[in-house]
């Protein structure tokens, strides 16, 4: 069921270390990470038995989606972040099923997923705090598209929260179908929950089957030769000595990975930062000293994983927790997510410092920095310069990751160029992912943020900002929140999108020329 090769040996005395507390685990026991992490963990730990809990689940799933088949609703769209959003993409991913996803706050992107078959629209709104504000933007936006169409929002809306939490209250009040999560499972281990089930199901995947290998996983990482023990064995090793590997896996199982271990392990000064490349030949992804992991499919890489979807969602989720056991620190808690959340309210009551100009201006590009050089590769090739030796470099864009997909060329690209680590994350979605690794992680970071103008905004009902105005307050706002912390942060604001995009294409094509020349 778990192929797990690995060209390397865990180090026998972790093995038999996390080998030795697998029962414990599957028991729940939340004294594994420490004293200080024992209250958290106490509440943080039913992703143990989701896989056996599903059972009980399945058949309020049905429900939903008898409703939604029986009223004709077939266009299915999910508003979340996070653990809400990344697991059933890669779940419908997987089964080649549709799912428009909206886990952003560009109003294109939005307006795309809006104007897409109203009529035959079913949104599932998921948010487990039930007060993340891309999520209640978007239901908003929803609600107000619905009734303007003359649509009633509780025929073609469902709820998926925790209970107890404000959006359970006025889903109920509002008469919206709603369906509960277990309250004990963290958002990026939410997978084979509500959270990742139901989307998926109301999207044609047999969820069945995704449980049933999910059933068999949990039972074979509790034994002996748990495949959960070596790879949990290696990352906690390795991050000793680095803080990241390399991962190359299919329909977008890397984003999901990504979040689970970078942000359960980057906080304290510590962490593990998977960098997701696009294949097997992409700069970087093998090498002295790098970790490269790959998922169901064969190639140089120093382990290879073959599973089915639900069996990798088991092992990943047992073997950050295993691995997070090896660093020393607790895998269940963000300390550092509020820092931008927080800078954002900020931005949203000063909206001036948000439409600023800047008078470093190179075509449809705008450099905000500290550094602004006479030529935009000037401007680039000075903060490259600045990612520190064994550094990184996190590649942020905040526009429309399908109309603006070419931006994401950029991070192999600028691997090459510079050789070292470029991680790649679309804004505000990265936020929810990686954005506590960037800011509890040793300051070995150097980070690039691409903005940009819009055509068309559109408002958020009940608010006094607008979806390009919340964007932009994110991006600056995280930013800030960066800067704040000594690192070098460069932010390109494009002034027309496909124009900017390649204008930054040619620069970075010039420095590589350069360098290739010297």
């Amino acid at each position: 069921m778990i192929n797990l090769r690995t060209r390397s040996v865990p180090a026998p005395e972790i093995v038999s270390d996390l080998t030795s507390i697998l029962p414990r685990l599957a028991a729940k026991d939340p004294t594994l990470w420490g004293q200080a992490a024992q209250e958290e963990a106490a509440s943080r730990l039913g992703w143990i038995s989701s896989p056996s809990d599903a059972s009980e689940l399945l058949p309020r799933i049905a429900e939903h989606v008898s409703w939604a088949r029986e009223r004709g609703l077939d266009h299915v769209v999910l508003c979340g972040m996070g653990g809400s959003s990344l697991a059933p993409e890669v779940i419908c991913n997987n089964y080649g099923k549709q799912l428009t996803i909206v886990d952003t706050t560009d109003p294109g992107q939005v307006l795309a997923a809006i104007s897409n078959r109203l009529s035959h629209t079913v949104v599932v709104i998921s948010s487990k705090s039930g007060s993340t504000v891309e999520t209640d933007s978007a239901k908003r936006a929803f609600e107000a598209a619905f009734t303007n169409a003359g649509l009633h929002p509780t025929d073609h809306m469902i709820v998926v929260t925790d209970p107890g939490s404000p959006l359970e209250k006025s889903a109920a009040d509002a008469g919206y179908r709603l369906l509960t999560a277990d309250s004990n499972v963290g958002g990026r281990y939410s997978a084979l929950t509500a959270f990742g089930l139901l989307p998926s199901a109301l999207a044609g995947v047999d969820i069945a089957a995704l449980v049933s290998d999910a059933v068999r996983a949990s039972e074979l990482v509790a034994t002996s030769d748990s495949p959960a023990v070596t790879l949990g064995a290696l990352l906690g090793a390795h991050e000793k000595n680095s803080p990241y590997f390399t991962l190359l896996a299919p329909h977008g199982i890397g984003d999901w990975i990504e979040q689970l271990v970078a942000e359960s392990t980057g906080k304290s000064d510590h962490g593990l930062l998977p960098v997701v490349v696009e294949t097997a030949t992409s700069p970087g992804f093998t090498g002295p000293g790098i970790l490269s992991i790959c998922i169901n499919e064969q190639t140089s890489a120093d382990v290879e994983i073959n599973a089915p979807l639900g069996a990798q969602f088991v092992l990943w989720e047992w073997a950050t927790a295993l691995a997070a056991r090896v660093i020393g620190i607790n895998p269940f808690d963000q300390p550092n997510v509020q820092e931008s959340k927080t800078k954002t309210g900020l931005m949203l009551e000063n909206i001036d410092q948000l439409t600023k100009k800047s008078e470093s201006h190179f075509g449809a590009v705008e450099v905000f920095g500290d550094y602004q050089g006479e030529s935009l590769a000037a401007s680039l090739d000075h903060f490259f310069r600045q990612v520190p030796v064994h550094g990184y470099l996190a590649l942020m864009v905040f526009l429309d990751r399908f109309a603006d997909a070419k931006a994401s060329h950029l991070r192999s690209a600028i691997t090459e160029l510079i050789a070292k680590p470029v991680t790649f994350g679309w804004g505000p979605r990265f936020l929810h992912s990686t954005g506590q690794f960037h800011k509890g992680n040793p300051k070995i970071g150097a980070f690039l943020q691409i903005t940009g103008d819009v055509t068309i905004d559109a408002p958020i009902a009940g608010r006094a900002y607008s979806f390009h105005t919340l964007q932009m307050a994110q991006a600056v706002g995280d930013g800030q929140a960066l800067l704040e912390r000594g690192v070098p942060v460069l932010r390109l604001h494009l002034t027309n999108r496909s124009e900017g995009l390649l204008e930054i294409e040619k620069a970075i094509a010039e420095l590589t020329l350069r360098r290739g020349a010297s």
